[in-house]
């Protein structure tokens, strides 16, 4: 089955799972020679819904309300001989639990490679504007002269922190919780270790030393990753939308043929995308105090924490796999307006490039009072008024004002910065999807 964000947890997802799950431990018995090796084979030939039957499935499970329960009767019924070895000492939290990571990890993937795809556009647009020079803002003031390109780059490294941290938790979550009814892999006489050793390895999850039901933190802590990523989105596209206005105009969407912006206002085309990305990235970073309650779980199991925990992943994993996918193409229909931003950073007549000036000031007539002469001198004349101040002329020739002045001779590291962030961009798609290509 193809997964989607809309199939991820369906009810047939979910139950495919599980059966899966239940193959694959068969199938660690037998290697163990606790179950016949004929038994796994042919619990694994009939471990899919269609042999099960869906009808009989929901039938079952409306009955007795313990779905897992339903399903291994089923399976053993299709199983014929077989079927008296499915579910071999396990429990119902054992196959819940395992059949969700391993969905949740066909999500990541699903989620990493829209990622990969969105940072290989920020670093195409860190490199193609590394030298576009826009005003860099402080407070939502003027600050400094900057490129766009320094302004992606900035992105980039946020982004690259994202990945990290994803990473870092996946590694966790990525193991195996069967243990039995309690984590200490009771029903198996002296070879759990070694089942789970084997189970593990058939499914590529790592081993846990307790692998119990309460290991709720493991899926907290991915939640929580998601949660910061979406932090990280909502900040780079909320900065984006914000350069969308009119007044500032620097960057827009590109928008299809035909559509609309307002029902009543025909003159307005609004943001479309950008707008979605953000409202999508504010839920998923609100699931992280929800996430955070699902590790109060109790002793050695507690559905009460159980059913929350299943809850915020029914809402968060689909969710940021929507958000990877609406980053993605928001960023690709993302147009900077490099005419707009000379106009903006032209606004100020050079007074953005003060400190330039200040700093020629400073060797001459010392760091503060070359501040204080300066900022006298926008206080009086204001910017136009820079290169006729007689406190400056007193220090500096007006051809060497003018110059301290031009925003593209004031630019620091921006270039430089912005080219070392394309190059972090192509290298962090890898390590978001080491098969992206661009």
């Amino acid at each position: 089955m193809s997964l989607t964000p809309d199939t991820l947890f369906a009810r047939d997802t979910l139950w495919q799972s599980w059966l899966d799950v239940e193959a694959a431990l068969a199938r660690a018995q037998a290697q163990l020679g606790v179950i016949p090796d004929w038994a796994a084979r042919t619990i694994t030939e009939v471990a899919t819904l269609d042999h099960l039957g869906r009808d009989a499935m929901v039938a079952d499970a409306r009955r007795t309300m313990a779905p897992i329960l339903s399903l291994t009767r089923l399976l053993a019924k299709a199983a014929g001989k077989a079927g008296d070895y499915v579910h071999w000492g396990a429990t119902t939290q054992n196959i819940m639990q395992t059949g969700r990571i391993l969905l949740i990890r066909q999500a990541d993937r699903a989620i990493r490679a829209r990622l990969a795809r969105a940072s290989l556009r920020l670093g195409a647009l860190a490199r193609e504007e590394s030298g576009t020079l826009m005003a860099g803002r402080t407070n939502r003031q003027h600050a400094l002269p900057i490129t766009f390109g320094f302004k992606v780059a900035g992105w980039i490294e946020e982004m690259e922190r994202a990945e990290a941290r994803m990473s870092d938790a996946a590694t966790r979550l990525f193991a195996l919780p069967f243990g039995g009814a309690v984590g200490a892999m009771h029903a198996f006489g002296g070879e759990g270790r070694a089942l789970n050793r084997q189970l593990a390895a058939d499914l590529e999850l790592r081993e846990l030393l307790v692998p119990g039901r309460v290991v709720n933190d493991l899926f907290a802590e991915y939640v929580l990753s998601l949660s910061l990523l979406a932090m990280t989105i909502e900040r780079i596209m909320t900065e984006a939308y914000a350069l969308m206005a009119e007044e500032i105009g620097e960057v827009s969407e590109r928008l299809d043929a035909g559509t609309v912006g307002s029902s009543t206002m025909p003159q307005k085309v609004n943001p479309k995308f950008v707008v979605r990305t953000i409202a999508q990235a504010v839920e998923l970073r609100g699931l992280a105090g929800p996430a955070l309650e699902t590790g109060r779980s109790s002793h050695e199991g507690d559905a009460v924490a159980n059913q929350l925990l299943s809850s915020v992943l029914d809402a968060a994993i689909p969710l940021a796999w929507r958000l990877a996918e609406s980053f993605e193409e928001t960023l690709n229909r993302l147009t900077p307006n490099p005419v707009r931003m000379a106009e903006n950073l032209n606004r100020s007549q050079g007074a953005i490039s003060a400190e330039n000036l200040m700093m020629a000031l400073a060797p001459l007539a010392g760091r503060a009072q070359a501040h204080d002469i300066v900022h006298h001198a926008l206080e009086d004349g204001g910017a136009s008024g820079l290169t006729e101040d007689a406190g400056i002329r007193k220090y500096l020739e007006p051809a060497a004002i003018a110059a301290a002045l031009d925003p593209a001779q004031y630019l620091g590291d921006s270039v430089e910065i912005a080219l070392s962030g394309a190059d972090l961009a192509q290298d962090l798609a890898v390590r978001f999807d080491p098969g992206v290509s661009g």
